[in-house]
């Protein structure tokens, strides 16, 4: 695991696969599952058992992915859908100035979600879900459908 940063409040299931130029911390990541180059995944996030995160993607802090999904390439999750750097008086925010905003985002059981797609915070995606490539999720995503565009709109069942 050359040039990767794995803090040691990261919890790693068994035969978990890390490439490199990968950045942990204070997440939960289950058996089995392959952490893809260039990967971040922030503290209280949790990734499923057999699940593959590919390269490029960000999964922030509130995160909580299922078992045996796959996230493409560059894909983009969100836990601030109004996000600032300063407070009203100029200072730089700090964590306890946004927590009031902060939401979970919740990824049921074997999803996929292709790559470049963003997700907004505060969504669910209920399992055997399939997101297309480039989507951009608003809203919650029902049971065993296809959404797919910007925003992503519902394109058929299962």
């Amino acid at each position: 695991m050359e040039y990767c940063k794995i803090a040691n409040d990261v919890r790693l299931g068994d035969n978990v696969t890390i490439h490199a130029f990968v950045n942990l911390y204070g997440c939960t990541i289950g058996d089995n599952t392959k952490i893809g180059t260039f990967v971040e995944i922030q503290k209280n996030a949790v990734i499923g058992k057999n699940c593959k995160i590919s390269s490029h993607t960000f999964i922030c802090d509130g995160v909580n992915v299922g078992d045996n999904c796959f996230v493409g390439h560059g894909v983009m999750f969100i836990n601030d859908n109004y996000p600032k750097s300063v407070n009203p008086d100029g200072s730089l925010q700090k964590e306890d100035d946004w927590k009031h905003r902060y939401v979970e985002t919740d990824i049921g059981n074997n999803v996929i979600i292709g790559s470049n797609a963003t997700i907004l915070g505060g969504v669910t995606i209920d399992d055997k879900s399939i997101i297309g490539a480039g989507s951009v999720i608003t809203k919650n995503i029902p049971s065993g459908e296809i959404w797919a565009g910007n925003p992503a709109e519902f394109k058929r069942k299962i």
